[in-house]
C-alpha cells in the first residue's frame, strides 16, 4: 500500500508536473531542441501510462512492481541517461513510420464510423422521444374523453340546477287579488243601497 502510494506521488508530481512545466518553458523560448526533446518525452510517457492501465492489474503482485516503476520513471527523465529519447529514436519512432499510412486509415475509417453510429443512434433516439411523446399525449386525450363520458345529461341538469339562484321576496301580486283588492268596497256600496232601499219603504 505504501509503495503504490509512493509510486503514484512520484509519477504524479515528477512524471506528469515536471515535465509539463518544461515543455511550458519550451514553448515559451521557442526553443526547437527543447520543444523536440519534451515531445518525444510525452510520447513514451503516454505509452507508459496506457501499458501502466493494464500491469497495475496483472502485475501488482510482481516483487518490486511499483518500485521499479519509479526507477523507469526516474530514468526516462534523467538528463544523463536521456530513455525517453533512446526509446523513442529506437523503437517507436521506426514503427510509427512504417505503420503510419495503415494508422492514418484505421482513424479515418474509424472517424467515419463513429459519425455514422452518432447520427443514427441520434435518430434513434429523436424517434423513441417523438413515439413516447404521442403515446403520452393519447392516453391523456383518452384519460379526458373518458372522463367527460362519466358525466350524464342528468348529472349535468342537477349542477346546473344547483348553481341556480333561488328567487328573493314575495311574489308579483296575481290578477286575482288585484280584483278583490278592488271588488271589496263595491260590494260595501251595494250593500248599504239595499239596506237604505228597504228603510224607505
Amino acid at each position: 500500500m505504501v509503495s503504490w502510494i509512493i509510486s503514484r506521488l512520484v509519477v504524479l508530481i515528477f512524471g506528469t508536473l515536471y515535465p509539463a512545466y518544461y515543455s511550458y518553458k519550451a514553448v515559451k523560448s521557442k526553443d526547437i531542441k527543447e520543444y523536440v526533446k519534451w515531445m518525444m518525452y510525452w510520447i513514451i510517457f503516454a505509452l507508459f501510462t496506457t501499458a501502466e492501465t493494464f500491469t497495475d492489474i496483472f502485475l501488482c503482485w510482481f516483487p518490486f512492481y511499483y518500485e521499479l516503476k519509479i526507477a523507469f520513471v526516474a530514468w526516462l527523465l534523467s538528463p544523463y541517461t536521456k530513455g525517453s529519447s533512446l526509446l523513442y529514436r529506437k523503437f517507436v519512432h521506426p514503427t510509427l513510420s512504417s505503420k503510419e499510412k495503415e494508422i492514418d486509415d484505421c482513424l479515418v475509417q474509424a472517424k467515419d464510423r463513429s459519425y455514422d453510429a452518432l447520427v443514427h443512434f441520434g435518430k434513434r433516439g429523436l424517434n423513441v422521444a417523438a413515439t413516447a411523446a404521442v403515446m403520452a399525449a393519447s392516453k391523456g386525450q383518452g384519460a379526458l374523453s373518458e372522463r367527460l363520458r362519466s358525466f350524464s345529461m342528468q348529472d349535468l341538469t342537477t349542477i346546473r340546477g344547483d348553481g341556480a339562484p333561488a328567487p328573493s321576496g314575495p311574489p308579483p301580486p296575481g290578477p286575482g287579488r288585484a280584483s278583490g283588492k278592488h271588488g271589496q268596497p263595491k260590494m260595501s256600496r251595494s250593500a248599504s243601497e239595499s239596506a237604505g232601499s228597504s228603510g224607505t219603504a
